[in-house]
């Protein structure tokens, strides 16, 4: 059952009564540790099962375009926060919990502001720009212009690639001016010039791909902003190493090798998401290379063998508080591939699937946490916002290849 919404009332809607499902109270997450991406996550990620023989809904409609833009509608009216003017203009952050008490951390905040970008992009529209503008005021004023404090080189490169993509819409040039700075100073501490490969952290013990295969695309992304060629060179640098040392010929993208040589991580869902998205933005520039191919398999692999039953809905990954958003990232650059790639035929209808079963979840108040197979409570349960941002960008994202 689909339903029609009042932007105005927006909240107010009720959800289709769906069969009761009995939650563990240890498995509901209110997101109390730090946010920052777990080197020793199990290499094969479990799913916690928490309605035994609960199936997909086969009922459930594939969400439209108008529920796309509800859903961030939604997510706006419960963590959206604007707090200030910022010279001319206003600055905004998105609050952490329901209760707004604590703003979310550098790295999902920045993830949170790719998920609005994407929004706009299917549904463009004055409110999005302008809270994209705000928000990226709010970095700005929460962590400065250079990010050289920050030790964690994938936050930086997170941090960067909203800036470019931000500056995408606004044509702000602070951003774009900020999304080199920052990438630049990460280059030159991060990229291993006897060994190649970017350096997770600055203490140079492990090299992830949660930083660099987002470099790539960030790289590609100033290029095309800057017509520097330097970025892509470095982007080509990037992708050769990871190709060497994380890319298996299954498709799956291990996730980080230390420096003695051992993969210390398996795949998870964004990895191998923003793998896809670097060799979506290779592949015209470099056709030499099978881009499409590698693209292609890394999908197939998500399909089996990142997914609650092979070619169904992605694990739920809520082993942490930062693995819990990790999807969204994913459904960002596996829907721009597909329709980048003219693969729709193929991995449309898992991607669909997944959307799908995102929104038959949601709750009262139109939010989607991340465990897709099963509903999403109600209050008093205190849902985070990274975990009820990867149903938007599912939602949305598939709207760049329909």
């Amino acid at each position: 059952m689909l339903f029609s919404f009042n932007e105005i009332n927006i909240q107010s809607f009720l959800l289709h009564k769906r069969r009761t499902v009995v939650i563990s109270a240890l498995s509901i997450i209110t997101c109390v540790c730090s946010c920052k991406k777990d080197a020793t996550l199990n290499q094969s990620p479990q799913n916690p099962k928490l309605a035994s023989g609960y199936k997909i809904s086969t009922a459930a409609s594939l969400p439209q375009k108008s529920d796309a833009l509800v859903a961030m509608q939604v997510f706006n009216n419960t963590f959206y926060n604007q707090y200030g003017t910022y010279g001319s203009s206003y600055k905004a952050n998105y609050w952490l919990d329901q209760n707004k008490t604590t703003k979310m951390t550098f790295w999902t905040q920045n993830e949170a502001i790719e998920t609005l970008i994407d929004a706009y992009n299917i549904n463009p529209n004055a409110d999005f720009a302008n809270k994209i503008s705000y928000l990226y005021n709010g970095v700005r004023d929460g962590f400065g212009l250079l990010w050289t404090n920050n030790i964690y080189n994938d936050d930086v490169t997170w941090g960067s690639l909203m800036c470019v993509r931000e500056y995408k819409i606004t044509n702000d040039g602070g951003a774009l001016t900020m999304a080199q700075n920052n990438f630049n100073m990460m280059w030159a501490r991060a990229w291993d010039t006897s060994l190649g490969g970017l350096w997770w952290t600055t203490s140079k013990t492990s090299k992830n791909a949660c930083v660099n295969a987002p470099a790539v695309i960030c790289a590609v992304e100033l290029y095309q902003a800057t017509g520097n060629t330097t970025y892509l060179t470095e982007a080509k640098m990037i992708m050769d190493w990871i190709v060497s040392k994380l890319y298996l010929s299954t498709g799956e993208v291990q996730g980080a090798i230390d420096n003695n040589g051992n993969i210390t991580q398996g795949a998870l869902s964004y990895t191998q998401g923003t793998f896809i998205g670097a060799c979506m933005l290779l592949k015209s520039y470099y056709p030499s290379v099978n881009y499409l191919g590698m693209g292609e398999q890394a999908m197939s692999y998500t399909s089996s063998s990142l997914c609650i039953t092979p070619g169904g809905i992605l694990n739920d990954e809520n082993q942490t508080a930062d693995t819990q958003g990790m999807k969204g990232i994913f459904a960002r650059w596996a829907c721009a591939f597909v329709q980048s790639s003219g693969t729709q035929s193929t991995y449309g209808p898992w991607l669909d699937a997944n959307a799908t079963q995102a929104w038959s979840i949601r709750n009262a108040n139109g939010l989607m946490w991340n465990i897709w197979e099963t509903q999403t409570p109600q209050t008093p349960v205190i849902l985070n916002s990274w975990q009820t941002s990867c149903g938007v960008a599912m939602v949305n994202n598939i709207y760049l290849y329909h």
